[in-house]
């Protein structure tokens, strides 16, 4: 039985991935009361007495449970940003290629990718390595997520009962300084050299995100076309959680939230010779968060990848 802490279990993520565990008789789920999850000596027990360890908290207080680790036999998956583009760390996206799969099977410290940088990096990063495009390509990115990816605060905001804002009612984008803190990672992470022009949006629906990349014909690299993407994307991304679709549209329409609580992740390619829109479809909770750290746990125990996860 592999023993799990939670750390940071209250939290929308956290919750997530209790509740894709809960339910398995292979895990067995470390708990603290509301006031021992408060306390570092308990947080520390626990940390050193589980199998794997989840941590599902701000940047500084993900380092800080590392820090309070010191048994060298726990696997520690953090979905924070803390660690997303440290050497020491695994990056979680074992679908991006045989070697990430290879490293996160023996890995004990795992970063989980973030929500909106998942479906740049799954769009981007076969494109780079195929040499369909230049590293040095200009690259914008737009992202629609629903407004679980803002936390306890944002979804409070949203689903207050008295003094709502009007302002909610309507698509805000935000990140407009270009500082978001998931660019290093899609930089990183693709090998491109200059960051995607990046412009998210945040909605009013729950949970699920819609990440798009535009190219022009004269981006791709001689030889190339929009089917050569097609055909890339369609032997990379063949397995049951990411998955190449050809069409996402319903009557010319892309729902960001189509896909809002499950695990999966589509990906299409829309457009023309011309102009080509390069789309992946998933949950911002989903493949974004929760189930992409599950998902990584069922790596790392060389189980089923989709073990408790919603497809």
């Amino acid at each position: 039985m592999t023993k799990v802490f939670i750390d940071g279990k209250a939290g929308t993520t956290g919750l997530r991935i209790y509740e894709r565990l809960e339910a398995r008789d292979d895990v067995e789920i470390i708990t603290l009361s509301e006031e021992e999850r408060k306390l570092p000596e308990a947080r520390k027990r626990a940390l050193n007495s589980c199998d794997i360890a989840f941590l599902c908290l701000p940047d500084d207080a993900a380092r800080e449970s590392v820090s309070m680790i010191e048994n060298d036999k726990v696997t520690v998956i953090d979905t924070s940003t803390a660690h997303r583009t440290d050497a020491a760390w695994c990056y979680g996206f074992p679908e991006l290629s045989e070697e990430y799969e290879q490293k996160l099977l023996g890995a004990k410290r795992i970063a989980v990718p973030g929500c909106h940088a998942s479906g740049f990096i799954a769009l981007v990063y076969p494109l780079i390595k195929k040499g369909i495009i230049n590293a040095d390509a200009y690259l914008t990115c737009h992202s629609i997520t629903g407004y679980s990816g803002g936390g306890k605060k944002m979804i409070a905001e949203y689903e207050a009962a008295v003094g709502r804002s009007v302002l909610l009612d309507a698509p805000r984008q935000y990140g407009i300084s270009q500082q978001h803190k998931h660019l290093k990672e899609m930089k990183a992470i693709t090998g491109i050299d200059k960051a995607p022009c990046f412009c998210p949006i945040v909605s009013d629906f729950y949970s699920g995100m819609l990440v798009t990349v535009p190219l022009f014909k004269e981006q791709l690299n001689e030889g190339y076309d929009i089917n050569s993407i097609r055909k890339v994307y369609a032997e990379k991304y063949c397995t049951e959680i990411v998955k190449y679709t050809e069409s996402l549209d319903e009557g010319g329409f892309v729902a960001a939230n189509a896909v809002a609580g499950k695990d999966i992740m589509l990906v299409s390619v829309n457009g023309n010779e011309d102009r080509i829109i390069l789309c992946a479809l998933y949950d911002n909770l989903g493949k974004g968060a929760s189930g992409a750290a599950v998902e990584c746990m069922n790596t790392v125990m060389k189980v089923d990848k989709t073990t408790g996860l919603v497809l």
